[in-house]
C-alpha cells in the first residue's frame, strides 16, 4: 500500500503580508489555478487514493484543509497539539499509516512547494518508492541545483554507489550538510556532488518507526504511549502530554544524518519550495526590466522589482530591486536582499501585539 504524508502546519512567515497566521501560503493561490495544498493532493492522487493520504496540521488550519480538500476523509485530518518540527510530525503520522499496512510505503511531502513538471515528479517519485519497498531502506528526493543557492541544506551523495531504477539513478547519502554561505555552495554545485534537500522523504512506515526507536528513543516512547490511547476517549489529553515532553527537532537531524541506509534519488522537476518573495521571480515571467508584476501597477524606470497586488493602483518611479506586496490591508516594502529578513517585521507585530499578524 501506498500511503501519503503532507506537512501542512506551516506559518509561511516569510509571505506576509499575503501569508497570515490565519491563512499561511499553504492554502494561497501563489502558482498555478490552484491553492499550495490543493496542488499536493492532486499530485499524490495520481499515485494512491485519496484515502490514503493524511495532511498533518494543527487545530486552526483544520477546517480550511476540510474547505479546500472536501474529498479527503475527516479523520485522515492530523491534529498535533503543538508544533514540534517534523520528526514529531512524521513520526504520528506514521502510527496512522501503520493502521492500515504495517509494511506501506509512506510518501512524506510538504504542502507548499511548486513542482512545474509533474510528470518527471511522478516518474522519479515512483522510482523511490521502488528503493523503499526494495528494503529498509530511507530515501529521499535531491533536487539537482541550478544555481549556489544559501537558502537550502544540501546533500552529498556517492557517484560510486549508483544503481539504476526504472531508468533514474539511485545514490547512498554520505552526508547531509545545513544551509551553506555563497562561497561554500558555489564549491558545491561546481563539484557535481551535492543536490538540495527538498524535504521530501519516502520508507516502509516500519523502517521509519525502527530508525526513531534506534536514533529518537525519547520520541519513540512517546510515540508508544499515544498508540497505547489511540481508541480512548482521552487520546487527545495523551498527545498533549506526550508533545510537551519532546524536543523541537527536524527528521533530517533526529534521523536522516544519524542513519547508515539513506538513499537519495536526484531529481530535476522544476521544484521551488517558495521559501520567500524573491521566489515569485522564478516562477513568473519577467518584463523588459526584470520586473516580475501582477495586479493593477503602472511602472517608469523600475528595474528588477517585484510588485504585486490588487484593483488599488501601484505606482512606481525610479526604483531598482524592490519588493512591494499590496493587500486589503497591509502594505509590504523591502529590499530584495532583506526577502528572507521579512519574520522581523513579524517579531515587532508581535510584541505590539498587532491585528495583522
Amino acid at each position: 500500500m501506498i500511503t501519503g504524508v503532507i506537512m501542512a502546519g506551516g506559518k509561511g512567515e516569510r509571505f506576509w503580508p499575503k501569508s497570515r497566521m490565519k491563512m499561511p501560503k499553504q492554502f494561497l493561490n501563489l502558482y498555478g489555478d490552484k491553492t499550495m495544498i490543493q496542488q499536493t493532493v492532486e499530485r499524490l492522487k495520481r499515485i494512491m487514493p485519496v484515502e490514503n493520504i493524511f495532511v498533518v496540521t494543527n487545530i486552526d488550519y483544520a477546517g480550511i484543509i476540510s474547505d479546500q480538500i472536501p474529498d479527503l476523509p475527516t479523520e485522515n485530518i492530523l491534529i498535533e497539539p503543538m508544533a514540534k518540527n517534523t520528526a514529531a510530525c512524521i513520526g504520528l503520522a506514521a502510527l496512522h499509516t501503520e493502521r492500515l499496512d504495517k509494511e506501506s510505503i509512506m510518501v512524506v511531502v510538504p504542502s507548499d512547494h511548486v513542482i512545474k513538471d509533474e510528470e518527471t515528479y511522478i516518474e522519479i517519485l515512483k522510482t523511490a518508492i521502488e528503493k523503499a519497498k526494495a528494503g529498509d531502506n530511507l530515501v529521499t528526493i535531491g533536487i539537482k541545483p541550478t544555481r549556489p543557492e544559501t537558502g537550502y541544506g544540501y546533500i552529498k551523495f556517492r557517484k560510486v554507489t549508483r544503481e539504476i531504477i526504472n531508468k533514474n539513478p539511485v545514490h547512498k547519502v554520505e552526508r547531509f550538510v545545513e544551509k551553506p554561505d555563497y562561497d561554500t555552495a558555489v564549491k558545491y554545485v561546481e563539484s557535481g556532488d551535492y543536490l538540495w534537500n527538498s524535504g521530501m522523504f519516502i520508507w516502509k512506515t516500519s523502517s521509519i518507526l525502527n530508525a526513531i526507536q534506534k536514533y529518537m528513543p525519547e520520541l519513540h516512547k512517546a510515540l508508544e504511549n499515544i498508540r497505547k490511547n489511540f481508541d480512548a476517549d482521552d487520546v487527545e489529553k495523551a498527545l498533549y502530554d506526550e508533545y510537551s515532553k519532546l524536543e523541537s527537532i527536524s527528521i533530517d537531524y533526529g534521523v536522516m544524518e544519524k542513519a547508515k541506509n539513506v538513499y537519495v534519488v536526484p531529481g530535476d522537476f522544476g521544484w521551488d519550495d517558495v521559501g520567500s518573495w524573491t521566489s515569485i521571480e522564478r516562477l513568473y515571467e519577467k518584463d523588459d526590466n526584470g520586473n516580475v508584476i501582477k495586479g493593477n501597477v503602472v511602472s517608469v524606470d523600475t528595474k528588477k522589482c517585484i510588485i504585486t497586488g490588487n484593483e488599488r493602483l501601484i505606482a512606481t518611479l525610479g526604483i531598482e530591486d524592490v519588493i512591494i506586496v499590496d493587500t486589503e490591508d497591509a502594505l509590504l516594502i523591502c529590499s530584495k536582499d532583506k526577502a528572507q529578513n521579512v519574520k522581523e517585521i513579524l517579531k515587532e507585530l508581535k510584541e505590539k501585539k498587532s491585528e495583522y499578524l
